[in-house]
């Protein structure tokens, strides 16, 4: 007989991460290829950095936000795999329209599509690997998932550095049915037909039982809201203290390429390959790294490791945004992989602290909650921000060196000292969660 509270075997459990780990890639290739394509869409659509900038994130961001809360309460109750090849599915096919845009507002409508069509992955993700992994182990584990992040958005600017550089020798492609299609058009047709074709990958994951305090319960929505609530300290500190870092990774990240070209002269295929592979080295490393630090010091007996790896990656952040203020391109370089690396290091943390304070049947809901926040918050206002700044302080757009610098460093001291207040309420809400399933043992058995 199979014991409902075994962990599937370490390689079955790590096959199912290295799959969500690649819907996760797909899903930051989709999201962040705009970066890098801020000059032909802008001249194409004939667009302001601020409007290119609401493409980036808020479009985006605002139905990532609205439909992930109740596609987190549906990765509580049914097949998490199902969820995400819905997802995965319906994303992709937004992805393929935004190529097909002829309009500003088509391009908004297609990428709230995509957005929403996200939300439905992260929830289900964390869950399934909070299922397949001890908790002594879950810190890293969600830290590889998450290298998507960096791996995603340094892959999308690879990709488009390379189409960029390709486009500038051959031109617009007349393509069946379609006609004339531009070369970043092409880019979101290839990579919706890419999504479309992985959602047979997911054939391969096969759902873990559910575990942990709460697992098999069916909590009502109003429970919820009052397990929240009774950690809300916690929940303030950390969801937003993490929303501060996302607002900074997110805002600096959309307009670094546009920082290469405009204040350092490079090409956008020379900033696609250098600053792409930079990404995906130093990101990767950076998340993984904070991950295995969080492990160990959990199991070296404290319990608001993922806090304390937050508030060390943001004060070594706050340190490296000196990078946007350096003219030698050699140090440049080599701080920007330290900044990249750092503001990496709390992204897997973060949501592996909520499956340790949240019972089972309430993890997907906290895990949109904490989705909602960051992602509004971040990729909703970030990239906005250091518009905003350049077009109507500073108003000029060489200055969006200065933009970046100071939106990224005011946001990240305030990360510090959330994060910092947030970590006794963390400890707490631990203790909380032990009671709550002490209680809920004792209902069973009355």
């Amino acid at each position: 007989m199979i014991d409902k509270n075994s962990y599937p075997t370490t390689a079955r459990a790590w096959i199912t991460v290295a799959i969500l780990l690649m819907a996760y890639v797909l899903s930051f290739i989709d999201r962040q290829i705009l970066n890098l394509l801020v000059g032909p869409i802008r001249a194409d659509l004939g667009i302001s950095d601020t409007q290119m900038s609401l493409l980036m994130g808020l479009s985006f961001a605002i139905f990532y936000t609205i439909a992930g809360i109740p596609l987190g309460r549906v990765a509580d109750s049914r097949s998490r795999r199902g969820l995400i090849a819905w997802g995965i599915l319906f994303w992709s096919l937004m992805t393929a329209a935004c190529g097909l845009a002829k309009q500003y507002w088509h391009f908004v409508v297609f990428r709230i599509g995509v957005g929403a069509g996200e939300a439905a992955l992260s929830p289900a993700a964390y869950s399934l690997m909070a299922d397949s992994f001890p908790p002594e182990k879950r810190a890293t584990a969600i830290s590889v998932y998450s290298m998507g992040i960096y791996l995603g958005a340094g892959l999308a600017f690879l990709l488009g550095g390379i189409v960029i550089t390709w486009a500038n020798a051959h031109g617009d492609m007349v393509l069946p049915l379609l006609g004339t299609v531009r070369p970043w058009q092409i880019i979101f047709l290839v990579l919706g037909a890419a999504g479309v074709l992985f959602c047979l990958v997911l054939l391969a994951i096969r759902e873990p039982t559910r575990k942990g305090v709460g697992a098999g319960v069916a909590v009502p929505l109003k429970e919820v809201g009052a397990y929240l609530l009774s950690i809300r300290k916690a929940v303030i500190c950390h969801n937003f203290g993490f929303a501060c870092l996302s607002f900074a990774s997110y805002g600096a990240s959309a307009w670094i390429p546009t920082f290469f070209i405009r204040n350092h002269g490079l090409t956008p295929g020379e900033v696609g390959i250098y600053y792409g592979s930079l990404v995906m080295v130093a990101g990767s490393l950076g998340i993984v790294f904070g991950g295995r630090l969080s492990d160990y010091l959990s199991r070296r007996g404290y319990k608001d490791s993922n806090m304390r790896v937050g508030v060390l990656a943001a004060s070594l952040t706050l340190l490296c945004n000196v990078v946007y203020l350096v003219d030698n391109m050699t140090l440049l370089w080599i701080i920007m992989f330290f900044n990249v690396f750092t503001v990496a290091m709390p992204f897997g943390v973060a949501p592996a602290a909520i499956q340790e304070v949240m019972p089972n049947a309430m993890r997907g809901q906290a895990s949109a909650i904490y989705l909602f926040i960051i992602t509004l918050i971040g990729l909703g206002i970030g990239p906005t921000a250091v518009a905003l700044v350049t077009d109507y302080v500073f108003q000029d757009d060489y200055a969006i060196r200065y933009s970046i610098f100071w939106v990224a460093s005011i946001i990240t001291l305030g990360s510090v000292v959330l994060l910092w207040m947030g970590i006794k309420p963390y400890r707490e809400a631990r203790e909380t969660l032990a009671a709550w399933g002490a209680r809920q043992e004792q209902e069973q058995a009355g």
